[in-house]
């Protein structure tokens, strides 16, 4: 299962099962691959939602450098999803925002009741206080 605090996710790429996450290196291979002077202009490139091929290409093969995987360039580009070319682009897009915005990621991770104690039950939505 993948860890959401540290902006992981999993996904299903060319028939097996991955793990992707955005290591501070994998966002330094980001930013020299976009040509982005600094994390801050890469997540405003990316804000507007807009995705050119080679960016999801980019994401996509950093987020699995990011996981541990040994894998080229030319092995990203010959990845599939099980929903085609939408689902790699859905797929950028998720590791983004688990990275960027983890608390809109989808099934972001909710706090145990030790973490609801220790900040205060009214801290949480629900919480009483």
């Amino acid at each position: 299962m993948p860890n959401r605090y540290r902006g992981e996710i999993e996904a299903d790429l060319s028939g097996r099962s991955r793990r992707l996450v955005l290591t501070l290196g994998a966002l330094a291979e980001l930013e020299h691959a976009l040509g982005a002077p600094d994390l801050a202009s890469l997540a405003a490139r990316f804000e507007g939602g807009r995705l050119a091929a080679r960016e999801v290409a980019a994401i996509i093969g950093a987020g699995l450098r990011g996981a541990g995987e040994s894998i080229g360039e030319a092995e990203v580009l010959a990845l599939t999803h099980p929903e085609g070319a939408r689902g790699l682009v859905r797929l950028a897009a998720d590791l983004l925002v688990a990275t960027f915005a983890p608390e809109e990621a989808p099934n972001p991770p909710q706090p145990g009741p030790a973490t609801v104690r220790a900040m205060g039950a009214a801290s949480f939505p629900g919480g009483a206080g």
